[in-house]
């Protein structure tokens, strides 16, 4: 789609930081590590920080919120993931998780189970610490796996502060971690999916192009939605007309543009337009 000039998006507050040495202390203990991504944003949503640390570890891919994406896309992007690392398409909020995600950590984990016993170890214990980047869902998929309440939860980034081991039951234990971003953002359309998405802090950003990228690539990807929620043409300035189509407007009459940037990136967040992958995966085209 075309691209436009938006400011450059930077997010790395010092708790990143923090989490990222903790991290890496922490992984001489693990077998295996656990990285969620966002389905909607499967690229974009890879960190090559977590990727760099955990470089000799086996790993597994989570795509999260696979829900909310297109199905097409959910899997053409497993597939393409499952040519190297094994995969899973989740929904945290729903999916009965348990079980699936054990089974999976033990099978990949296999091999380190029998030497385990090969030397007398009844019972190996397998290791998993997940990571993944800001608002991926990552506490709400633990507290889906082990039932309860263990890890907070909430719709904006940067709310799980520290490291935490959790028992998901006799067989694996679940280090959960902060979601961290690279200190770096160069590619900066990633960047902004990431921001649309609710990734990166609002408050350092210009919702308004946010919402406009938003737009466009929806007219552009999905022709229609735009029509069916907002009631528009999709052609022109298309935060305007929606402002103007749904009374965002000012004291004076005129478009709002600011309120209706804060509703298309809320309709976005909440998944108001339908099933919708922000990334198209190359292996579909």
């Amino acid at each position: 789609m075309e691209k436009k000039t938006m400011q450059t998006i930077h997010w790395f507050p010092g708790h990143m930081q923090k989490a990222r040495r903790q991290m890496e202390e922490q992984l001489k203990l693990v077998d295996i590590v656990v990285e969620l991504r966002d389905a909607r944003i499967p690229q974009a949503s890879f960190n090559p920080l977590l990727d760099e640390l955990s470089a000799h570890k086996k790993k597994l891919i989570i795509l999260n919120k696979a829900d909310l994406s297109d199905e097409k896309e959910n899997r053409l992007w497993k597939e393409m993931f499952e040519k190297e690392i094994p995969c899973l398409l989740v929904d945290s909020i729903s999916d009965n998780l348990s079980k699936k995600l054990v089974n999976e950590i033990k099978e990949i984990c296999k091999d380190k189970i029998e030497r385990a016993k090969a030397r007398g170890i009844r019972k190996k214990v397998i290791r998993a610490m997940i990571v993944g980047i800001p608002n991926v869902g990552k506490s709400t998929l633990i507290n889906n796996v082990v039932k309860k309440k263990v890890a907070k939860t909430e719709n904006r980034p940067g709310v799980t502060r520290s490291l935490q081991w959790i028992r998901l039951n006799e067989d694996v234990e679940l280090l959960d971690t902060p979601g961290v971003l690279w200190s770096k953002l160069d590619d900066q359309e990633a960047a902004v999916k990431l921001a649309v998405l609710g990734s990166i802090n609002d408050d350092i950003l210009d919702k308004e192009e946010l919402a406009s990228y938003a737009l466009d690539y929806l007219k552009q990807e999905y022709p229609g939605v735009l029509t069916k929620r907002y009631e528009i043409s999709e052609e022109g300035d298309l935060l305007s007309a929606a402002a103007k189509k749904k009374l965002w407007l000012t004291a004076n009459g005129e478009p709002d543009l600011k309120k209706a940037a804060e509703a298309v990136l809320k309709d976005v967040r909440d998944n108001r337009f339908g099933r919708i992958s922000y990334e198209k995966c190359p292996a579909g085209e």
